[in-house]
């Protein structure tokens, strides 16, 4: 799906993140992707994100929209031409927006679900949540942190950082198959969060993940991140 340059700001952006076992990860992946891999876990989890000021580049800002929204992301590579790339898969995009649960998968990149999101937020404390139509969840609490949880499977805030700034190529079901978003950031910044509690319908699917194939591993906050978005052709 081809779309204008989308221009605005990420406002609040949290990545909740889990290791997983890399089988139960490529169960769920569609062709040509597999897991990307650190320290042998799969990563995967859950970005929960505000946005505002979004418009197509070129628009000033107070004709854009705000919205709160959640996507749960996997870290992948595949090949292409001979060379690995690495992105993520988008399994599922929410948002409290009908209009983007509307556009989203028909004029705009990937299906959204329509989504009650609970937000409380103090610049120091986070409570982030959303129960969707269908009764997907997710429910994190933390707080900033100095540093990187010491069980986390990176090494530090700087490992983790280069990790997921990696995976700026996202790709998510649409309409017709799969639609493919470059992030473009003008500055990467991400601060460590301390979490006390965290709760999500799909990494407590045992269907999916078997007992003891997924772990909560860190989470990590970015606020007021001018971005665009481009639209980009997905792997064959």
């Amino acid at each position: 799906m081809k779309v204008p340059v989308i221009k605005g700001v990420i406002d609040r952006r949290i990545l909740v993140n889990f290791t997983v076992a890399p089988g139960a990860i490529q169960n769920i992946l569609p062709a040509p992707f597999r897991p990307k891999l650190y320290k042998g876990h799969a990563i995967a989890g859950i970005c929960l994100i505000r946005l505002k000021h979004i418009r197509p580049k070129g628009l000033p800002g107070f004709v854009g929209i705000s919205s709160e929204n959640g996507a749960h992301r996997i870290a992948v590579t595949w090949e292409e031409q001979g060379i690995t790339r690495e992105g993520v898969y988008i399994p599922r995009r929410d948002t409290n927006s009908r209009f983007n649960a509307f556009a989203g998968g028909r004029f705009f990149p990937g299906k959204h679900y329509h989504a009650r999101f609970d937000v409380r937020e103090s610049g120091v404390d986070y409570h982030v949540a959303f129960n969707s139509e269908d009764e997907t969840f997710i429910s994190m609490d933390g707080s900033l942190a100095d540093q990187l949880n010491e069980d986390s499977v990176f090494e530090n805030l700087a490992a983790a950082s280069d990790f997921f700034e990696a995976g700026s190529a996202g790709f998510s079901p649409g309409g017709g198959g799969l639609d493919g978003l470059q992030l473009q950031v003008k500055e990467w910044k991400v601060e460590p969060l301390a979490v006390t509690a965290v709760r999500s319908s799909f990494f407590e699917n045992r269907e999916i993940f078997p007992e003891g194939s997924v772990r909560f591993d860190n989470a990590l906050l970015m606020r007021e991140i001018a971005h665009e978005w481009r639209s980009m052709r997905a792997p064959c």
